[in-house]
């Protein structure tokens, strides 16, 4: 969900080597393309109409081509949403699915201090993100991890060192 620490792993993760794809990134920049301003609202419209005109795998077909041209061994890719996203990436190679835990307050606090433009500043927006997440099966991608991390009480360092244990056992 919003806010559990997947960008914190991947960009916390660069200094091992791993190229990283972020697919919020992505609807960023589809944001920017179309000259729109990349609030909270708009990203969430824009992500939900895309994966209605191109299918629920849109978002992950957007990266097809960085992932093609990429010569990492392994990529992590940060936020992905459903099952049909992962459908997509199983087309490039071995996919494993790591889930990140907290809770709610967890997340709100970590979003509160994160400060991107889309990240939420009121209880009722946060609530309207997960909402959506949900909507689009970001709970079936959970429920069928390969693995899952509770990051509740861990510090940056130990969610990190738990992450890059569990990719190094999934790549040898």
């Amino acid at each position: 969900m919003p806010g559990a620490g997947k960008s914190t792993i991947a960009e916390g993760l660069k200094s091992k080597g791993y190229a990283i794809i972020n697919l919020g990134n992505t609807v960023r920049n589809e944001a920017k393309k179309r000259n729109l301003e990349a609030s909270r609202e708009n990203l969430g419209k824009l992500m939900l109409e895309l994966r209605e005109k191109n299918g629920p795998g849109a978002i992950a077909e957007l990266v097809k081509s960085e992932i093609e041209s990429s010569s990492a061994n392994v990529l992590l890719i940060d936020g992905v949403r459903s099952n049909d996203e992962i459908q997509v990436l199983k087309k490039f190679g071995i996919v494993k699915l790591l889930a990140i835990h907290a809770s709610t307050d967890t997340r709100f606090d970590f979003l509160q201090k994160r400060g991107r433009s889309d990240d939420p500043q009121t209880k009722e927006h946060f609530n309207e993100r997960d909402n959506r997440e949900l909507g689009v099966g970001i709970s079936n991608s959970i429920a069928l991890s390969d693995y899952a991390i509770s990051n509740i009480g861990l510090t940056k360092d130990e969610l990190l060192k738990k992450s890059y244990e569990i990719i190094q056992r999934w790549i040898k």
